[in-house]
């Protein structure tokens, strides 16, 4: 089973693809399967979430490109600026991974959220498309793929709140 440990910061072109769905691009130790069908482990420094674009190094030397699964998710537009950020606001209360665009927001299906999302007054749109969530401020700090500083961490839902706003 091949053996992928390491972040990869260099320019060389990738030998392999890892495709995988944002929960699974929050783990730093699993068993995947390669584009190709090849079984491999992946045991990377805890703390960091893997994005579409990163790449690896595998221990016999390989550059694997990391991409971002489609996934079923809400695509959330409102009427103006304003009401899109008080939605955002809403959400950021419920903890809930959002990626941010420009007049639009995109989450993972939930009809739960669906449901509070239309009392709010928004529109919603079911897609399969890559998620890419904000990583927040309080994000784990890594080295990108491109050499450049970049913040790649995950709050995760069950962390309880250690973050300091206090609501138990």
């Amino acid at each position: 089973m091949l053996l992928i440990s390491e972040r990869y910061t260099g320019s060389s072109r990738p030998d392999a693809h890892l495709v995988l769905p944002f929960d699974q691009r929050q783990k730093s130790r699993m068993a995947v399967i390669l584009e190709s069908g090849e079984h491999a482990a992946v045991m990377l420094e805890r703390g960091g979430v893997l994005r579409g674009g990163d790449l690896l190094r595998a221990a016999d030397g390989r550059i694997v490109a990391v991409e971002a699964a489609p996934e079923k998710v809400m695509r959330v537009t409102a009427s103006d600026a304003r009401h899109l950020a008080q939605v955002a606001y809403h959400l950021g209360n419920r903890h809930v991974p959002l990626q941010v665009g420009d007049g639009w927001l995109l989450l993972e299906e939930d009809h739960v959220l669906e449901h509070m999302l239309e009392g709010l007054g928004v529109k919603t749109a079911h897609e399969l498309s890559p998620f890419e969530p904000e990583v927040g401020a309080y994000g784990a700090h890594h080295t990108g793929h491109n050499g450049q500083d970049q913040h790649h961490g995950h709050h995760d839902r069950h962390d309880h709140h250690r973050h300091g706003h206090g609501h138990d």
